[in-house]
């Protein structure tokens, strides 16, 4: 995994416009990276974007980023939620998985079901990296034993991953596609799950429709202009077959107060949307989505796992204090990501909604 700032080049697209966009805007840099709206524009009287958010380009960024390869990788969980004294859980596509460190704190992943008799394995204790089984103490060390094996499974610093061949049905890769992020010993990170009602593809649908951000949510983003996206703009016409979405936009923090800055979307593999920060502040730093399939409902509908995380850069001194703080600010983090979600997860249900009974536009 590279662990370079991304912010250091022109980002995923190549060429992008000046520090100051086609909309106009300059870029914060030096001592100040805030800045102050000149004046505050009607949440109906902003320009619409209706017009510039296609469908179709929607829809083939979004086959374009199915087509990637996962290698059978699907995000579990956090890093930091594998506990010494017990496993970290999640059902992925209906199979129960179980994460824990085994006695010299080496990563181990397998099935959450005990093969004796079914124990769901989510509810058992990790003792000196054993997992046991809290009906009958059969003890898991992490190695083949009593019909459990273990699964293919990756912790990349931030997240923890697990391979499920015959849930993905790709040739297998030997580790999951990681985005490029900013070094993670300099960096502020938190990770929000939440849980929808949807398919995989309707949340990267989602992430794939940057033009709703400042209509959808208005409390967060502000003064937002689109000024790339694949199949509309020149790098298409200049064959470089880059595929990216560049978005100018505020992040809203009190009044006519807001931190502009430039963000790529792009979608690495099928179930993972990023946006890097590539101009303004916090240059480098990226908001990772990944999609988790977990299984259908009492109702039958499918259920998907959100697992965002936020890794945060800056080369401002006063950073260096915001790190000494990451207890108290990652649940401010998470509760600022789930806001967004709240609404986002409702866009993907909704999409999902529409799908499913033959009603979506297009």
């Amino acid at each position: 995994m590279s662990t370079e700032p991304s912010g250091r080049r022109p980002g995923p697209l190549g060429r992008l416009p000046g520090p100051s966009g086609r909309a106009g805007r300059r870029m914060p840099g030096g001592r100040f990276p805030l800045s102050v709206r000149r004046r505050a524009v009607p949440w109906e009287r902003q320009r619409p974007t209706w017009r510039e958010a296609r469908p179709a380009v929607i829809a083939q960024a979004l086959k374009r980023a199915q087509a990637r390869p996962s290698g059978n990788w699907y995000v579990v969980g956090a890093t930091r939620d594998v506990r010494a004294d017990r496993p970290l859980a999640r059902t992925v596509a209906a199979r129960e998985v179980v994460v824990w460190r085994d006695a010299e704190g080496r990563l181990v992943a397998g099935p959450g079901v005990c093969p004796h008799l079914g124990a769901p394995l989510k509810d058992s204790p990790v003792r000196c990296g054993t997992l046991v089984c809290h009906w009958h103490g059969l003890a898991l060390k992490g190695t083949p034993f009593a019909g459990w094996e273990p699964l293919p499974v990756h912790d990349d610093g931030v997240l923890v991953w697990v391979r499920l061949d015959d849930v993905g049905g790709e040739t297998p890769l030997d580790a999951p596609v990681v985005p490029v992020r900013p070094a993670l010993p300099g960096a502020l990170s938190a990770v929000y799950v939440g849980v929808g009602s949807c398919e995989p593809e309707d949340v990267v649908a989602n992430r794939l429709d940057p033009w709703h951000g400042a209509w959808f949510h208005p409390y967060s983003f502000v003064d937002l202009t689109v000024v790339e996206a694949p199949g509309t703009g020149s790098n298409e016409a200049e064959g470089k077959g880059e595929d990216g979405f560049a978005v100018d936009v505020s992040f809203k923090l009190a009044g006519r107060l807001v931190v502009p800055v430039r963000a790529v979307f792009t979608a690495p593999e099928p179930r993972t949307v990023v946006m890097h920060i590539t101009e303004g502040e916090g240059q480098g730093s990226v908001v990772e989505t990944h999609a988790t399939p977990l299984g259908p409902d009492d109702r039958g509908r499918p259920r998907t796992a959100v697992v965002e995380a936020v890794v945060a850069a800056s080369d401002r001194r006063g950073f260096a204090v915001a790190r000494t703080m990451a207890p108290a600010l990652r649940p401010l983090m998470r509760a600022a990501a789930g806001r967004l979600w709240r609404d986002d997860l409702a866009y993907a249900e909704r999409r999902w909604h529409l799908r499913s009974t033959g009603r979506f536009p297009g």
